[in-house]
């Protein structure tokens, strides 16, 4: 791969199994920022808790001794030290869109990807294999710790997030619902906003590469159904920045508009049932998204930011851009719900992003998928 010369590689801290591992892998071989793969053993992750105040990944060392976590504010950051080529648009309304796509996509696709990795016996029997050899350090059988992990995650990240009998068709439809609109929009384009990607291209990265076009039963289903959404994430994968070259479209395409449907009539809904009982100090909360009840779902503080940064995006547009934006908001049903909730307050410092210190409390993703 070629890298950028002079420049010292950045330490990544992580997992090859990682959601957002491997969304951030994808990005540093896009833009070829060199960087050396560290895997997240149990020394390592003691190590990025000292250093970061949480034990997630991936975590980054940078070569001045820096530390940085959260995959979009990373981006973000390198996108301004690496300018070309830019992955954040910069035309105005292709950069707000991006960015809310990006963050619909990484955040509501979660719930599916864990539910497919942990709910399917074969995919839970090879994936806890993975990390109870990378995690687990007791000096107890094999098959023991693997059996720990699956009851941990499915405990945590599948029936612990509202996956049941009453809800799973409906998250399963969240990934072949996805893998519909990719495909409408991939056969017109080899990315999703032209002939290079973009931040949203790397938002439904970290599903699709490390879950659904890793793991069995996801993948399966992806090759079966969504074969031009098999090649897209394998062209990303492959894509350099110093040979991938090409327009990005004008605007902001209309087979965005059943992505933008479902972040009106799902995501933001999510985003403000936990953002009300995050401001409630609830620690638990029930929402009724699409008509689907789902019940005793985690309270994430992370995701109350999320809403903010998305209302601080349209607010930091240019006037004349703004009603354009929300013109085309208010038609997917995007707009009300981004505003519904007045005041999220998610107490989270989001200037101290990406820098992480040893005291900062943060309230980020999860350890492992």
């Amino acid at each position: 791969m070629q890298q950028r010369s002079g420049v010292t590689p950045l330490r990544v801290m992580g997992s090859k199994i990682s959601y957002y591992t491997g969304k951030f892998e994808g990005y540093l071989r896009y833009k070829e920022i060199p960087y050396e793969f560290v895997t997240m053993t149990p020394r390592v992750r003691r190590e990025v808790t000292r250093r970061t105040g949480a034990a997630q990944m991936p975590a980054v060392e940078l070569a001045d001794g820096r530390w940085m976590t959260d995959t979009s504010p990373m981006i973000q950051w390198l996108d301004s030290q690496f300018p070309e080529p830019a992955v954040i648009p910069v035309d105005p309304e292709q950069r707000f869109f991006s960015l809310l796509v990006e963050d619909y996509a990484e955040e509501w696709l979660w719930r599916p990807a864990m539910h497919f990795r942990w709910s399917y016996r074969r995919d839970a029997l090879q994936l806890s294999r993975t990390i109870a050899d990378e995690i687990v350090e007791l000096p107890i059988p094999g098959f023991v710790k693997r059996a720990g992990v699956r009851r941990r995650q499915i405990g945590g990240w599948t029936k612990g997030d509202g996956v049941t009998a009453d809800t799973r068709d409906h998250v399963e439809g969240c990934y072949t619902g996805a893998l519909e609109r990719l495909s409408a929009i991939f056969a017109n384009r080899p990315f999703l906003l032209g002939e290079r990607p973009t931040i949203a291209d790397f938002g439904f990265f970290a599903s699709m590469f490390r879950h659904f076009g890793q793991d069995p039963t996801p993948a399966h289903i992806m090759r079966e159904t969504a074969p031009l959404v098999w090649e897209w994430h394998a062209r990303l994968w492959a894509a350099r920045g110093s040979s991938t070259h090409g327009p990005l479209v004008e605007g902001v395409p209309d087979d965005w508009n059943p992505i933008l449907d479902d972040i009106g009539s799902a995501y933001l809904p999510y985003l403000n049932a936990n953002t009300r009982a995050w401001t409630r100090r609830a620690e638990r909360h029930d929402a009724i998204i699409e008509g689907v009840h789902y019940r005793d779902l985690p309270v994430s503080q992370y995701r109350v930011w999320c809403l903010e940064r998305l209302r601080e995006h349209f607010e930091t547009l240019p006037s004349d851009v703004q009603d354009s934006v929300r013109a085309r908001l208010e038609a997917h049903g995007c707009w009300k719900p981004l505003w519904e909730v007045a005041e999220p307050a998610s107490g989270y410092d989001g200037d101290a992003v990406p820098f992480r210190g040893e005291k900062v409390h943060y309230p980020g993703h999860r350890l492992y998928g």
